[in-house]
């Protein structure tokens, strides 16, 4: 009686949002991802005629946000074109430095401690072949949209893949463990808010725990002597591109993203390990143009003193690129080109490309 007395009435309003309340239906767990089963295939990027259900993949569903870091977008960078804007006092720039701080970045990429063998899958693994590998940077590609990390941290997470794949032979039933410790290792490096081990766990349906995750992070920090700060395709790609927009009349936000989709195809197929980041970059630019303008040569004096290639020493890069682009290669990889669909993307990934590219676009401009 006493407690019926001490107890609060609700008030009209309490009890209507409580029986409102009860009506709401209960919110859908959501499921968890494995990579599954690695296919023993030859040492090649899928081929077409492979189906994808050799390394069956569920769908990811949405986990909880992450915030992105709030760096300077590349889509601010690319405003920096309007000539109205005042460049000198924009320290963002950094004119007197960026001749000085590109010849590090090139030299920073060309250390042999920071570069991943060419032939490594050849030479040093037993068990992991191209195929494999290809696999699970198309997952992964889907891990990192899952947690909306930046694009920084998938190009990141793939480069400490390779160097630890060219140190360690590594069992194909902890090429996943890999791939989530790089992740994990890029997404702290890079994120303001990385998401935590138990994430990484849960997005491999609990494939393995928290403590394997952990020693496999330590495993690759050892490996890589700690040395995590090196440049990608993305980094290059920031300044390639505003010199390719410039004899645009306006902003091409189609060439922009353009070039960042064929940066992530490349990193599916292993025959581009060999180059450096910054031709990889320019090869995107090169094939981005061509896809805009095919009538016109993609190459150009600015690009070429730019970038330190000529169109010549893209070929190889860019042929290997555009088959990807045309899907004769990785055909039965989905991630990177379901993510380019998209209209935040501008769709750049249903844009047709001519098949073939004139050889004439090679031999300079």
């Amino acid at each position: 009686m006493a407690d019926q007395e001490n107890r609060v009435p609700l008030t009209r309003a309490a009890r209507k949002r409580a029986a409102s309340s009860l009506d709401k239906p209960l919110p859908k767990k959501k499921k968890r991802v494995v990579l599954g089963d690695l296919p023993h295939l030859t040492n090649a990027v899928v081929p077409a005629n492979v189906n994808a259900s050799a390394a069956p993949r569920k769908k990811i569903t949405k986990a909880k946000p992450k915030s992105k870091r709030p760096i300077l977008s590349n889509k601010d960078d690319a405003s920096k074109l309007n000539p109205s804007k005042d460049e000198t006092a924009d320290p963002q720039i950094c004119r007197a430095y960026a001749s000085d701080i590109y010849q590090y970045l090139l030299k920073l990429e060309a250390d042999p401690e920071k570069r991943p063998l060419p032939d490594y899958i050849e030479t040093v693994q037993k068990d992991v072949t191209a195929n494999m590998r290809g696999i699970l940077v198309d997952w992964l590609v889907e891990v990192a949209e899952e947690y909306k990390l930046v694009s920084d941290t998938l190009h990141m997470t793939i480069s400490y893949v390779d160097r630890f794949l060219s140190l360690n032979v590594l069992n194909r039933q902890k090429l996943q463990l890999l791939g989530v410790s790089s992740m994990l290792i890029a997404a702290k490096y890079e994120e303001i808010n990385p998401p935590n081990v138990e994430d990484f766990c849960y997005i491999t349906d609990n494939t393995f725990t928290k403590e394997e995750v952990v020693k496999m992070e330590a495993d690759i920090l050892k490996s890589l002597k700690f040395e995590l700060g090196s440049p990608t395709i993305k980094t290059f790609l920031r300044k390639h591109t505003r010199v390719a927009q410039e004899d645009y009349k306006s902003l091409n936000l189609q060439l922009e993203f353009l070039g960042y989709y064929l940066a992530e195809l490349s990193l599916l197929d292993f025959n581009c390990v060999k180059f450096l980041p910054s031709l990889v970059a320019a090869s995107a630019i090169f094939l981005a143009r061509f896809t805009i303008r095919p009538k016109m040569h993609p190459w150009n004096t600015s690009l070429e003193q730019c970038t330190g290639y000529k169109s010549c020493d893209l070929k190889e890069c860019v042929l290997i690129i555009h088959d990807l682009y045309l899907s004769r290669k990785g055909a039965g990889l989905h991630a990177v080109r379901d993510k380019y669909k998209q209209h935040k993307f501008k769709c750049v990934a249903t844009m047709p490309s001519s098949p073939e590219i004139p050889a004439s676009f090679f031999q300079g401009v």
